[in-house]
């Protein structure tokens, strides 16, 4: 009787905890809603029960590495260096925002969501066969934020404590309960092993192969040129499918990335069958750069992949620290000498549209004029905002495609004469008599083509304008340092924007190095959007929000936006077998696998030619 007793208590005692804390335990948590696979799920919907594991494919990257610590600023990281680590949860590809389990078994936060636990899988180890820890946890955490690159900062700067409440249990406690992020992106921290690197330097560059608690492991590299990842056969993700979000993913045997100095060798290297799968990034490729037998005889596919994913901004950015950007004017005066429509006809082939939002492609873009509900946010600021953005709709300059944009160009000189420039002698210059002169930072050669007629137009403004295109890491070290008047950037999105934000746009982020506000936003409004944004109190609230967001950025002229295409352009020999459903919101290219018939045949095909 005694014991039924004291059973009684602790169970009484356990179902009072989870009542009154009010607390969820489970498998996977979602910014908004409930996950789409519940907790028994086998695997994801775009994956296929046939895969097979093994085969060996090359991919490539441009320039060089010289690191294989991708966590800090120093230094270019090795490409695929992301296979080595697991994080706490990771997303699936067919919804907006849910993380599921990983390292982590179960996830535990209250309603106010000002905490969250994660319970780490027994199976867990590292590559070395030591178990993962909440040791580990703690000390990737604290170390990312004392010396990782500032990124970590900004994403989990409200997180307060972190608590080690077991070996396999830790807590964060959050310094506040309105972000309902929070949680979500906390179980992205990608867990580092702390007995590897607890010695060494951690802000260093390093070559020495490190301990992950990935698929893959690193094969073989040869520095700066060439790294192989070998899928590792005691990962203790696969083994009785212990962890259903990675079940049918992670399949090739063993996958080396090849690096060359530009994307023309790349794609020609693509052709020649040194490289076995390519993502064509230029319209004018695409349409006339394969004509060749290869795909013409089906041993090369060619597929338009359509997505859901947010488009982002492409923008030639300006750089808002220079005196010359600073006026509004001026860089709106700029965006009427982008003649978009002439280069999609001229140059892609009329392949792609004109990107209006920064949240292309999603619900996410602000369209037409504010909603009732995005006025209550952005009337509170009216004296602050550009009066258009209450009464007009935000367009782009738009021309007839002919290359003659007389009227454009009369638009921009009276802007441009507005805030204080004047011609002297063919020459735009202001009341100290400077030239109006910048220079555009270019990373690709094929852009080039691009930006040259950009600069023609310049020139009838009365504006030198030069490019320059310099080496991936040169041009990788004067984006974070700021080092540039113009470039072209692409501001990358998701379907819950959150804490990231303030490292796009943050007035403090303005001020640090590495941070993604390459423009130099300083804004007491946009400061205060982004607040609001991270705290809103469901997917609705969070929507408008963004849409006003994206009004004040459009129109004060941060950026002249390019072009998007909402599909994957992919070229690969015929080897692979792929599932048959698709994800909305990635290529998936982690569920492919190599089909040993067809790889034998296009190597057999390859060899002969």
């Amino acid at each position: 009787m005694k014991t039924l007793k004291t059973a009684f208590i602790i169970i009484l005692f356990t179902i009072s905890q989870n009542v009154f804390a009010n607390t969820t335990i489970s498998h996977a948590i979602a910014m908004h809603g409930e996950p789409k696979y519940n907790k028994d799920f086998l695997s994801v919907e775009y994956v296929s029960n046939n895969a097979e594991k093994g085969g060996n494919i090359v991919r490539s990257s441009i320039g060089t590495y010289d690191t294989f610590n991708p966590f800090t600023l120093k230094g270019t990281s090795a490409a695929g260096i992301g296979f080595l680590y697991e994080s706490l949860t990771t997303g699936s590809s067919d919804e907006a925002f849910t993380e599921y389990g990983l390292l982590a078994e179960t996830i535990e936060w209250p309603e106010d969501r000002s905490w969250v636990a994660f319970t780490l899988r027994d199976e867990a180890v590292w590559h070395d066969g030591k178990k993962i820890s909440s040791n580990d946890v703690i000390w990737t955490f604290n170390t990312l934020m004392e010396k990782g690159h500032p990124f970590y900062k900004y994403y989990y700067g409200d997180v307060s404590e972190v608590i080690k409440v077991s070996e396999k249990k830790v807590k964060f406690i959050f310094s506040t309960n309105t972000n309902k992020e929070l949680p979500l992106i906390v179980g992205q921290l990608p867990v580092l092993p702390q007995h590897y690197w607890e010695d060494k330097n951690f802000e260093d560059t390093t070559l020495e192969i490190p301990v992950g608690s990935g698929p893959y492991k690193i094969k073989s590299f040869d520095a700066g040129r060439s790294i192989t990842y070998e899928l590792s056969e005691n990962y203790w993700g696969l083994k009785n499918n212990v962890v259903p979000i990675k079940v049918g993913k992670d399949n090739i045997g063993t996958i080396r990335y090849d690096y060359y100095k530009d994307r023309g060798v790349e794609r020609e290297a693509f052709k020649s069958g040194e490289i076995d799968f390519f993502s064509e990034n230029t319209s004018k490729e695409w349409a006339t750069g394969y004509d060749i037998s290869a795909v013409e005889e089906g041993l090369i596919k060619k597929d338009l992949i359509s997505h859901e994913n947010p488009q982002g901004m492409q923008a030639f950015a300006f750089n808002t620290r220079k005196d010359i950007f600073k006026d509004k004017r001026v860089r709106k005066a700029l965006s009427y000498a982008f003649d978009f429509e002439w280069t999609n006809k001229n140059l892609f082939y009329g392949a792609y549209k004109r990107t209006d939002s920064f949240f292309e492609n999603s619900e996410l873009a602000s369209n037409g004029l504010p909603s009732k509900e995005e006025l209550a946010y952005l009337n509170p600021y009216i004296d602050l905002l550009p009066k258009e953005i209450f009464n007009t709709e935000y367009t782009n300059p738009k021309t007839d495609g002919s290359g003659f944009i007389r009227s454009e160009l009369q638009e921009a000189t009276k802007l441009i004469k507005d805030a204080g420039w004047k011609l002297s002698d063919g020459k735009l210059v202001n009341s100290k008599g400077e030239p109006f002169e910048f220079e555009i930072l270019l990373v690709s050669p094929a852009f080039e083509r691009i930006v040259l007629p950009f600069i023609d137009n310049l020139e009838k403004l009365g504006i030198n304008a030069s490019l320059r295109t310099i080496d991936s890491s040169q041009y990788q070290k004067r984006i974070e340092t700021f080092d540039f008047d113009m470039v072209v950037f692409t501001f990358s999105q998701s379907l819950s924007p959150g804490n990231e934000q303030r490292n796009f746009w943050g007035s403090d982020a303005a001020d640090t190095n590495g941070s993604r506000n390459v423009i130099g936003v300083k804004d007491d409004v946009v400061d205060s959007l982004i607040e609001k944004l991270i705290n809103a109190k469901d997917r609705e609230d969070l929507i408008t929000i963004t849409r006003a967001l994206d009004r004040v950025l459009l129109w004060n002229y941060y950026v002249i936006p390019q072009w998007h295409i909402s599909a994957y352009r992919v070229l690969y020999w015929d080897m692979f077998d792929q599932p048959k459903k698709k994800p909305k919101y990635s290529l998936g290219f982690d569920t492919w696998w190599v089909n040993q018939n067809k790889f034998d045949f296009i190597n057999s095909q390859r060899s002969s030619n």
